[in-house]
C-alpha cells in the first residue's frame, strides 16, 4: 500500500467512526463563563469542525481543581481534552506541572512543533511555553497557553488536522456510550 493510498484508507476509517467528543478545560483565576474567549472560541471551534463538544469547566489555576478537572473529563464521554491556560513559568502557572504527573505516554512533538510555530508569531518568548501533550486514561490530553493567539494557533495548526487519528488511534475502540455534555459546569 502507497503512502497516499495507506493516509486514504485511514482517514476513511476515521470518518466512519464520526465526530469525536472534546473537553475543553479553561485554568484562570481571573476568566468567568462571561470572559472566557478561549473556552467559547473552543466549544465553537470543535463544533464548527463536525465534533462534539464533550465537557466544559472553567477552573483556578489550583493543583487539585487541575486534578479534579483532568479525572472527571478522563471518566466522562470525551476522547480529547483540551486544557488552556497555566503553562508558563509563573509561580500560579501549574497546569503543567499537574498534568504531565499524570500522562501516561507524553506527545512531545506537539509542544515541540508549537513552540516551532509561536516562534513565528511571538519570537523568543516561545521559549516560555511549557505546551505539552499526551495520553491519559485512553484520552489525548492537551495543554495550551492560555492567550487566544496559542489556543487558536494550536486548535488550527496541529490539534484539529489530526485529531480523529489521534483519538482513535489512541483507543480504538469507541468511548462509553456517555452523552456529551453541553452544558456549562464552572467550578469556582
Amino acid at each position: 500500500m502507497t503512502t497516499d493510498s495507506s493516509e486514504r484508507h485511514h482517514r476513511a476509517a476515521e470518518a466512519e467512526r464520526g465526530p469525536v467528543a472534546v473537553a475543553v478545560v479553561t485554568v484562570s483565576d481571573s476568566r468567568t463563563e462571561e470572559t472566557d474567549t478561549n473556552g467559547t472560541w473552543l466549544r465553537q471551534a470543535i463544533e464548527a469542525a463536525g465534533h462534539q463538544v464533550g465537557g466544559y469547566r472553567l477552573i483556578r489555576d489550583e493543583p487539585m481543581e487541575v486534578e479534579a478537572a483532568l479525572h472527571a473529563m478522563a471518566f466522562g464521554a470525551a476522547r480529547v481534552i483540551v486544557f488552556n491556560g497555566g503553562t508558563g513559568i509563573a509561580p500560579r502557572d501549574t497546569t503543567y506541572d499537574v498534568l504531565v504527573r499524570h500522562l501516561e505516554k507524553p506527545i512531545p512533538g506537539f509542544g515541540e512543533l508549537f513552540r516551532m510555530l509561536s516562534w513565528e508569531q511571538v519570537g523568543a518568548a516561545a521559549m516560555l511555553s511549557r505546551a505539552t501533550a499526551g495520553t491519559y486514561r485512553g484520552r489525548i490530553v492537551f495543554s495550551l497557553p492560555g492567550s487566544p493567539a496559542a489556543v487558536r494557533l494550536a486548535w488550527e495548526r496541529l490539534i484539529e488536522p489530526e485529531l480523529k487519528h489521534m483519538a482513535w488511534l489512541v483507543a480504538p475502540e469507541p468511548a462509553p456510550n456517555h452523552a456529551p455534555d453541553d452544558g456549562a459546569e464552572t467550578t469556582r
